[in-house]
């Protein structure tokens, strides 16, 4: 398993499938890279050179946001929003769809678990409610 930028990337993989393990590279981003060193996009990360190695890791960090970098400045947009009381920020406070999907149905990935909302009686209504069935 071949690293670049600290994390293990598969070896298995063609390069540009393997490349997307780094959080903030995606399939076109893959693709560019590999266009612009002149890596065979088909070649397994494994069979990649040292020298391959080296100049993907000097491209990614000269001009690209990556991993924990990229994931603060996600997280701090986020806050911003959530502090500056947008509706946007509100969505994210509550944990709700942000970019406008419905949310009567479906909308399960950020509700979470359904949590069924049923009648609460009193002792004696539920005790009443099991003699008139027997």
């Amino acid at each position: 398993m071949p690293k670049i930028l600290g994390i293990d990337i598969p070896g298995k993989k063609p390069v540009v499938y393997a490349l997307r393990y780094i959080y903030g590279v995606g399939l076109t981003r893959a693709q560019h890279i590999a266009a612009t060193l002149k890596i065979d996009p088909a070649k397994n990360a494994d069979d990649l050179t040292g020298e391959e190695l080296t100049r993907i890791t000097g491209m990614l960090q000269e001009k690209y946001v990556l991993e924990g970098d990229l994931r603060r400045d996600v997280a701090q947009n986020i806050r911003r929003l959530i502090s500056i009381g947008s509706y946007r920020g509100l969505r994210h406070r509550r944990g709700l769809p942000v970019r406008g999907q419905r949310t009567h149905t479906n909308a399960r990935t950020r509700k979470g678990v359904r949590k069924t909302v049923g009648v609460v009686r009193g002792r004696e209504a539920r005790s009443d409610a099991r003699t008139a069935t027997k």
